[in-house]
């Protein structure tokens, strides 16, 4: 499929609660403009540029007004990073980062940055490729062997490709524990654990006849990556993207790591009671592969330039990771999802690229344009946090105003 045909115009389906619920680490996720390739921009441009002081602008202007905006539709804070071509990023935030103490919240904050992650896990899956140690086409089998195998569910047939473009078929592991989070928020769950959780359900079609976003791909590759590179899926990122990179406020948390590790908002949720909760410190690991990292916005914009300049991929792997197949899940309509990245055309005309995420405290929605301009919008809860299940409507409006910020960040002057 080439870039044209991948630029459709799908109107999503309308996603039940239930199915929100169901699976946190977003489905809905986002987004970046342009035809890009390798190499586009020139990987010397993007050298340890430092966030400069912002000037009134009426593009200021708009960012502001949308993070306020996002905090009077009921989230507690917004926080926002917006990278120019070169490389220098604007900071915005607004609301409140502690509902308890009435902390500001901190410019740049780290947050948990859900399935962006599996761009993550994409990029290391794609090194592994270009390395020569994995093949896209192969099944999963070649190099699990016995390991993805269930009720329709047969890894002889799916290959790294339908994992990484969520086409395998692999039932939802997420589910179940999205549904009970206070039972699990402290609670560590090993990769195997969450397999079998997966594994326990039918396969929900044969490998390669439909795109259906499940988290159980990316844990799949997070094991795949373990067992090709014999290292530690935590250790694989941080040596072959995060370091490289110099991204100082990302990190992929160890085994236990339940705090925040730097400046950050507190993440809220609802408890059993239906009152908001400061959710920041959790066990992450029921994410793992598919939802774990921790980072800055402004950090998130340069993993994402990085992406699709040439500096974590060669020419033929980003080629490849920008095929898309049409996600008719997505808020976005015309969202295209390729090899962990998505694609999304902006009112104002081009097409945006990255994830973004959704995971309980957070949500994060995110893109990078053709020219390397980047942004990324963070805000401190679930929209179902705070508003009633039942109440549709409202709930749809308030995911697309997030969406929204971001298209206006692009589009708006």
């Amino acid at each position: 499929m080439n870039q044209q045909e991948s630029q459709n115009t799908v109107e999503p389906a309308a996603i039940q609660p239930s199915r929100r619920r169901g699976v946190i680490i977003a489905t809905t996720s986002v987004l970046a403009v342009g035809a890009l390739v390798a190499g586009a921009w020139g990987a010397g441009a993007w050298s340890d540029a430092a966030p400069v002081e912002k000037e009134e602008t009426a593009k200021n202007s708009v960012i502001q007004e949308h993070l306020d905006g996002l905090v009077d539709l009921g989230f507690p804070a917004a926080l926002a990073s917006f990278t120019n071509p070169d490389g220098e990023h604007e900071d915005y935030v607004a609301g409140v980062g502690n509902l308890t103490t009435d902390e500001p919240v901190p410019v740049d904050g780290e947050v948990r940055m859900g399935s962006n992650t599996k761009t993550f896990t994409s990029v290391a899956v794609l090194q592994l490729v270009e390395d020569g140690q994995l093949a896209l086409d192969e099944p999963i089998d070649t190099y699990l062997p016995g390991v993805v195998t269930g009720d329709g569910v047969d890894g002889t047939r799916i290959t790294v490709r339908h994992l990484l473009q969520q086409m395998s078929g692999l039932p939802e592991y997420a589910d179940e524990i999205a549904m009970d989070f206070e039972k699990v928020q402290s609670v560590y769950t090993s990769p195997r654990d969450l397999l079998d959780i997966a594994l326990s359900k039918p396969a929900g079609f044969a490998a390669g006849e439909r795109w259906e976003y499940s988290n159980t791909n990316y844990l799949v590759l997070g094991l795949l990556i373990e067992r090709v590179a014999e290292r530690p899926l935590f250790e694989a990122i941080t040596e072959r993207i995060i370091e490289p990179l110099g991204l100082e406020h990302t990190y992929f948390p160890t085994v236990g790591e339940k705090t925040l590790r730097g400046e950050h908002p507190s993440g809220y949720h609802i408890n059993s009671d239906g009152d908001f909760y400061d959710v920041s410190a959790l066990d992450p690991s029921w994410g793992w592969a598919a939802g774990q990292i921790v980072a800055s916005p402004s950090d998130l914009n340069e993993f994402t330039r990085a992406v699709l300049d040439g500096r974590l991929l060669g020419e033929e792997m980003t080629t490849e990771m920008q095929k898309t197949v049409p996600a008719e899940e997505g808020l976005w309509p015309g969202a295209g999802y390729g090899l962990g990245l998505q694609s999304y055309p902006l009112s104002c005309g081009g097409v945006i690229w990255g994830h973004g995420g959704d995971i309980h405290g957070f949500q994060t929605r995110n893109g990078v344009a053709s020219d390397g301009t980047a942004f990324t919008v963070a805000v401190t809860a679930l929209p179902w946090a705070f508003i009633a299940e039942e109440d549709e409507p409202r709930m749809m409006d308030t995911y697309r105003a997030v969406t929204d910020a971001v298209d206006a960040a692009f589009c708006e002057d």
